[in-house]
């Protein structure tokens, strides 16, 4: 009796030590199936489609098999500083030895844009389902932001030192995208950081043609796993807008150009670095500040502006403001009326696709879509090149 019972037992105890090897076993396969569970043992590659950066200088991305490394150079107070970001695809390892970089989950759900220019990046993805919040949410062009905006799905947040930070972190987004430039400071948003918000600065700004410029596009599209969306949109534009530019590229007649307006205590002109400059030089104009070696833009007074714009040919954006028309340029200085292009009506504003809130289009997806942008140029200035083209962020002030 007393063996029978010993014997049971150890039938059982065999038992289970089957069916703990098989649950094991099986756990152990579908883990591997999903995602190893230490960053050493992590082998598979989750990014098969990778992005290359071929026109931006301000930020690099590095892929590992579960992870990705952004470097970004972000101007702060005069100063050029390297910013790094781990991009981990959720539900797997953080990696170690990146104690001094921000850590972003991707694919990012929800996002937070400080400007305008993100609502741009957006577009191109077609990806505004995931912003929860804007900096400002009046200045909007993007119809689809709009419409969510007015769903309540969008709220407004803030900006510089008037950022709401205690909404911010009861939104708790997946990223805040923060503009860099002199002015700010990464500083700023340190408390959110802390909070376990991460925030991304995006400089594109300090690019030098507009097709670097439109990468940082590709920013986005690694914060969101859509490598392959990108890869196609962008070598498209790429592709138009190295066949307009081509258009340009032996014509003799260079007309002259001037661009902006006097403001305040200055006249601000692109710098022979800048993408504006660029813009120019692929339309096929005469640009005179082209020689300078800056990016940016140059501040000059009235008077060294007033001999180069009496013969200029054409004058181009004019004003970020809603300028539209000769007279509205005569309310400000009735000088204007001596330069040549505002005799021939040769005068072209980039604010045709201004709305009745104040939003430009232009500095929304504009920045995304150089090729239109160089398009309505040549336009402008060799008509005979494109004939059939309809201006599309510019227009002729009467």
């Amino acid at each position: 009796m007393l063996k029978s019972y010993f014997a049971a037992g150890r039938q059982i105890v065999t038992f289970c030590q089957f069916i703990s090897f098989i649950w094991l076993f099986t756990a152990c396969s579908s883990s591997s199936s999903l995602y190893d569970k230490t960053e050493e043992a992590f082998s598979r590659d989750l990014f098969p489609e990778k992005l290359k950066i071929k026109h931006a200088r301000g930020f690099t991305i590095t892929y590992r098999n579960h992870y990705k490394i952004v470097k970004i150079m972000s101007p702060f107070e005069n100063r050029t500083d390297t910013i790094s970001y781990v991009l981990v695809q959720r539900g797997t390892p953080h990696p170690k030895g990146f104690a001094e970089s921000q850590v972003i989950e991707i694919p990012v759900r929800s996002l937070v844009a400080m400007s305008s220019l993100h609502i741009g990046l957006l577009g191109f993805l077609n990806a505004e389902s995931v912003l929860t919040g804007m900096g400002n949410v009046k200045y909007v062009s993007n119809i689809k932001v709009m419409d969510r905006i007015k769903a309540g799905k969008v709220a407004e947040v803030g900006k510089d030192q008037g950022l709401n930070e205690e909404l911010l972190i009861s939104m708790r987004p997946d990223l805040i995208m923060a503009v860099g430039s002199p002015v700010s400071k990464i500083n700023r948003y340190q408390s959110l950081r802390q909070a376990g918000i991460p925030v991304l600065i995006n400089s594109e700004w300090v690019e030098t043609t507009p097709l670097a410029r439109a990468e940082w596009v590709k920013l986005l599209a690694a914060l969101m796993n859509r490598e392959a969306d990108v890869n196609k949109k962008f070598s498209s534009v790429e592709k138009e807008y190295s066949r307009l530019a081509a258009l340009t590229r032996k014509v003799k007649n260079r007309p002259g150009i001037i661009t902006g307006m006097h403001s305040r205590d200055a006249w601000f002109v692109p710098n022979g670095n800048s993408y504006v400059a660029r813009f120019l030089e692929d339309a096929g104009a005469n640009y005179h500040w082209a020689k300078t070696s800056a990016t940016g833009s140059l501040p000059l007074a009235f008077e060294a502006v007033y001999p180069v714009a009496l013969k200029a040919d054409f004058w181009l954006n004019v004003s970020i403001t809603n300028i539209d028309s000769k007279a509205d340029m005569l309310a400000k200085d009735a000088r204007y009326g001596d330069f040549q292009a505002f005799k021939t009506g040769r005068i072209f504003n980039y604010n045709k696709r201004f709305n009745a809130q104040g939003a430009n289009d232009y500095w929304e997806s504009g920045a995304v879509n150089p090729h239109l942008v160089l398009a309505d140029l040549i336009s402008i200035i060799h008509p005979e090149l494109l004939p059939k083209h309809q201006l599309f962020y510019y227009k002729q002030l009467k």
